[in-house]
């Protein structure tokens, strides 16, 4: 197993610091809006790797953060008319919705920035005490110029950078570019009590004394989107090294959905809300869309593309339901050994869908051939096998039910309607009445209704 770590800028060799266990944190939601699919694409890729690290055996603990507490939650309080709290939980579920809808796997734990002021008290006061944090007032800053290392992550220099954002003026700091640890009480905001007076956290503090919490000082991975590394993720390697943690081990970023080419934000007006594009495309085939790009590449989001990639989805997924109807509900096949390889190699989910294409190719030519029940049940089992690391076999569980992206009252009525003009078309090809049978098929064609005629019968699917 090979993995792009960002700090080493270089592919490494993947070795667990604990054997057969792998630990990774990944940042999670700032519950302040409504997902995009932005933001879930980091959901879907690191769900994936948590797949394969399964797969080849490892027991995985994940960890995936809520800031529940932030700067732009509680200029939603204001903009809602609702209280803080209130908007963070309500995006908090909204994402947790976004999240389950496209089949990722519930983290170990998620914890919130708010259920964990304790130990980022107690980070702060080993800061302080080792010369790395000091107060200003109520205010608490990390002293950027006192780690060395401050910049490595993102290849930076600190002379090149602009004064922190969070607390740009404050003329109290050390230095500029020194960022806010803990921010002193506001008239009407939320705190709480600390040894240098009440406030609440900078957005950093909360992700390295959370790791810590549930990872120990020393974990494999660490992941996020690649906009988080500055300043995000390079302000956590800063505290977590300079209170004496290893912290992480790999640095993992996946790249972004763009639109136009540009990254897709709430600033730019230009994200589209996961709730809406499920309205278009089923979900299991928006998690095929974003799983199929390398997580390290932009994925330029666009309704024509999205629509392409459901229908060759759909092509996949025709072949299960057809191969399951003869050889039945077979999983636990073997992955070939180049899709093995691609997914070795810094989940190269691209080779691996060359590797699956292949293999659903030959399973067609299988069905049109007439092939052995058995030899059609090893086809499935192995293409389910790949789809499933994929989180996008569309027999399991999480996908039953989902064959026309429809209501079940709403399927029965279909099945019904089709069924009828099937067995119209059936009646009139006996009659030699081939005008009527040809009308009756591009009918249904028409309406999105394809049939395939076949020595079991005719089948019908849904194209798009």
């Amino acid at each position: 197993m090979r993995l792009y770590d960002s700090a080493a800028r270089a592919v490494r060799e993947f070795t667990p610091l604990e054997p057969g266990k792998v630990s990774m944190y990944v940042c999670g939601a700032t519950v302040q809006s409504s997902p995009h699919v932005g933001h879930i694409r980091s959901g879907v890729a690191f769900d994936v790797l948590l797949r394969w690290f399964r797969v080849l055996g490892y027991d995985v603990t994940l960890v995936r953060n809520v800031t529940d507490i932030d700067d732009k939650i509680l200029a939603k309080e204001q903009s809602e008319n609702r209280p803080w709290w209130a908007v963070a939980a309500h995006y908090e579920r909204e994402f947790q919705t976004a999240y389950r809808i496209l089949g990722c796997t519930p983290p170990t734990v998620e914890p919130r920035a708010t259920g964990h002021i304790t130990q980022m008290v107690t980070l702060m006061e080993t800061l302080i005490e080792r010369g790395h944090a000091y107060v200003a007032d109520s205010d608490v800053y990390f002293d950027v110029r006192s780690f060395p290392e401050y910049g490595k992550l993102s290849g930076q220099k600190i002379d090149d950078l602009l004064p922190a954002a969070d607390s740009a003026a404050d003329s109290r700091k050390k230095d500029p570019r020194d960022f806010a640890l803990w921010k002193s009480v506001k008239p009407g905001e939320p705190s709480w009590p600390t040894p240098w007076g009440d406030g609440r956290p900078g957005w950093h503090l909360e992700c390295s004394a959370m790791a810590e919490a549930y990872l120990g000082k020393a974990f494999d991975i660490h992941g996020g989107g690649l906009d988080l590394v500055f300043p995000h993720h390079e302000n956590e390697v800063a505290q977590s090294k300079a209170s004496g943690s290893d912290f992480a081990n790999f640095w993992l970023h996946n790249a972004w959905v763009t639109m136009s080419g540009e990254k897709m934000s709430k600033s730019l007006g230009n994200s589209l809300i996961v709730s809406e594009v499920v309205k278009r495309v089923r979900p299991i085939e928006l998690r095929w869309y974003l799983a199929g790009a390398h997580y390290r590449s932009n994925l330029e989001f666009g309704d024509a593309a999205l629509q392409e990639s459901a229908v060759a989805f759909q092509r996949i997924e025709n072949f299960v339901r057809r191969a399951a109807e003869i050889a039945g509900d077979v999983s636990g096949g073997d992955l070939p050994p180049a899709f093995v390889a691609a997914m070795n190699d810094d989940m190269n989910v691209p080779a691996g869908l060359a590797v699956l294409h292949e293999a659903v190719t030959a399973g067609n030519t299988m069905l049109g051939k007439g092939a052995s029940k058995n030899d059609i049940a090893t086809s499935l089992a192995d293409i389910r096998s790949m789809l499933d690391v994929l989180g996008v076999d569309p027999l399991s569980d999480m996908w039953a039910g989902d064959s026309s992206g429809s209501s079940e009252e709403l399927t029965s009525v279909v099945e019904h309607f089709v069924q009828e003009r099937i067995a119209s078309r059936q009646a009139a090809k006996a009659a030699k009445d081939f005008g009527t049978a040809d009308a009756i098929r591009d009918e249904l064609r028409n309406l999105g209704i394809a049939l395939e005629d076949g020595a079991e019968g005719v089948r019908w699917t849904l194209e798009k």
